[in-house]
């Protein structure tokens, strides 16, 4: 199994995260088109961790075994928290100046996503996976 977990307080940390799960899903033998999914997921998220959650950290893990390979992100931040999951979940919702995308996006480009958030902060985690032939 390999882990990595990356601080999240700047716009170079967002970079960093994005590379190391691609990095790591290359290691894993997942395919470049895969690679850019997760790369684009980590992206969204880990940018709502510091623009809107007042930073936090990304562990990026990954493991293979005989049957499949999985990477799993889990992005936790301290912010306030999202009042209404559900309604972030659509798309085109935004508290911000987006676009409304980052959370229904990232659900949709990941196999695995699950949000639990409140007053302490919010907590992403998502996965993707592929059985091995």
């Amino acid at each position: 199994m390999m882990k990595e977990i990356i601080g999240l307080q700047q716009q170079t940390d967002i970079i960093q995260a994005r590379k190391i799960g691609r990095e790591m899903a290359k290691t894993l033998g997942f395919g470049s088109a895969d690679q850019t999914r997760l790369a684009t997921a980590i992206s969204e998220i880990t940018r709502n961790a510091i623009q809107y959650g007042r930073g936090g950290h990304c562990a990026i893990s990954g493991y293979s075994d005989r049957n499949e390979r999985k990477i799993s992100i889990s992005v936790e931040d301290r912010g306030p928290g999202i009042p209404d999951i559900d309604k972030a979940m659509e798309d085109g919702y935004t508290t911000g100046h987006g676009l409304g995308a980052g959370l229904p996006g990232a659900r949709r480009l990941m196999h695995e996503f699950h949000i639990e958030s409140g007053s302490g902060g919010t907590k992403v985690v998502m996965g993707m996976k592929q059985k091995n032939f």
